[in-house]
């Protein structure tokens, strides 16, 4: 049974969520993305007993816009219901934030799982999105 609770700062169960998705431009800098924790609004993990395998972090406000900055689960444990009680859950928390925003890769399986919850793309709302990368 899958625990949801408020994510323990663990670095290592942390480091092996994010290397597992293959995310590891995060975890070139370990100590960058724990400080990026530290400075989080929130980040809620999913526990298998005490093993970390998914989380969501949000960033933002809290009050008038929220973003969505994480959202993984362990490969093994995909398609099992995880990311969406970890997204429902925020999303219920932050109920009364009018902007929740976040930015995912362009693939049909990325668009069918946030357009299940209500996403919607900027196009579709007559909106321009910009994404600055500091090269």
């Amino acid at each position: 049974m899958i625990d949801y609770r408020l994510l323990v700062k663990d670095k290592e169960a942390i480091k092996t969520l994010y290397k597992a998705n293959e995310w590891t431009h995060y975890i070139d800098d370990l100590t960058k993305l724990m400080n990026a924790f530290d400075h989080s609004l929130d980040a809620l993990g999913a526990y298998d007993g005490d093993k970390l395998v998914g989380l969501v972090r949000v960033v933002g406000d809290g009050n008038t816009i929220i973003y969505v900055q994480d959202i993984l689960v362990l490969p093994d444990y995909q398609r099992q219901g995880i990311g969406r009680t970890l997204m429902t859950r925020i999303l219920g928390k932050y109920s009364d934030v009018r902007q929740i925003v976040l930015t995912t890769d362009n693939t049909d399986k990325q668009k069918g799982f946030y357009e299940s919850l209500g996403f919607k793309q900027y196009t579709d709302l007559n909106l321009v999105g910009y994404y600055y990368i500091k090269k």
